[in-house]
């Protein structure tokens, strides 16, 4: 990094060290995921760990700042009986939304007028879009959302993945994530307790009724117009959707690098918009 800064991670610098690259840059990165349980082979932080590593890697190429990692998320699906001792962590929708808006108007007020939200979790895709428009329309600040993961949408990974479609490679727990994990770090992964696991319409549902993956979609007649609301052990009962089983520290690295790679070519891009931050002061603060 150039100057004196000695960690690309806002927490770690001191206020003249965020004050000498606000006079190079405006532009940060906000990794946000959850805690929440990952099958009995991965650790609770998984989700968090993609977002905060592939924020990490962007914001040391790209020479750009990042903030601490926003650990808990939507994921109110996850939770599982009372006293079950299974340990995520869920917040409200609104509770989720105000925390994030607060950390939003908090960087805008010092100066930077570009956010990138680098997002670990899918389930927090389901209620950000009145986040990002009340940043944008209330202070006029650039806000995008960026989601380094692969669950129906492979994208980036599609050649790096050996499991067939029907095992839900990019899916919770299975071939992608547990290669994250063993790349970041394979103490906290127990493959002696992977297992691979279909989804299934929940027991409430008729038969005639079908669910291949994790998303709330549910076909009927082979067609994807319901969904319902449904808790993660009502369709899988291990917390798994698909197969751990060909996982790799290899794969997890590359799969990193190359979300990391794809975001800093975006932030050269985004570095050209012109932003006018017509409202910069966080008056509302308490």
């Amino acid at each position: 990094m150039s100057g004196a800064l000695i960690s690309h991670c806002l927490a770690d610098l001191a206020y003249p060290d965020i004050q000498a690259y606000l006079a190079r840059d405006d532009l940060i990165l906000i990794p946000m995921a959850s805690t929440e349980q990952h099958g009995p082979h991965l650790p609770l932080c998984t989700d968090s760990v993609t977002a905060l590593e592939v924020s990490r890697r962007a914001a040391e190429t790209a020479d750009v700042l990042y903030t601490p990692v926003v650990w808990t998320g939507y994921s109110p699906q996850h939770m599982r009986a009372p006293g079950e001792g299974i340990g995520t962590i869920t917040v409200r929708a609104d509770t989720l939304l105000n925390l994030l808006y607060d950390i939003a108007r908090s960087l805008i007020h010092h100066g930077f007028n570009k956010l990138i939200f680098v997002n670990g979790h899918g389930s927090n895709v389901k209620i950000i879009d009145p986040l990002l428009r009340r940043i944008r329309y209330d202070t006029g600040a650039l806000v995008a959302f960026y989601k380094p993961y692969a669950e129906r949408y492979l994208g980036l990974i599609r050649d790096l993945m050996d499991n067939p479609p029907e095992e839900t490679p990019g899916w919770h727990a299975s071939e992608l994530e547990t290669s994250q994990m063993l790349a970041y770090d394979a103490r906290l992964v127990r493959m002696e307790r992977a297992v691979a696991t279909e989804t299934h319409v929940p027991s409430w549902l008729p038969a005639a009724f079908r669910k291949a993956d994790g998303a709330p979609d549910v076909e009927f007649e082979g067609y994807q117009y319901f969904l319902f609301p449904m808790d993660h052990d009502e369709f899988t009962p291990t917390g798994v959707i698909g197969n751990p089983m060909r996982a790799s520290a290899a794969k997890g690295e590359e799969a990193f690098r190359r979300y990391a790679a794809h975001l800093v070519r975006a932030i050269e891009e985004l570095r050209r918009v012109p932003v006018e931050v017509h409202t910069r002061a966080f008056r509302e603060r308490v």
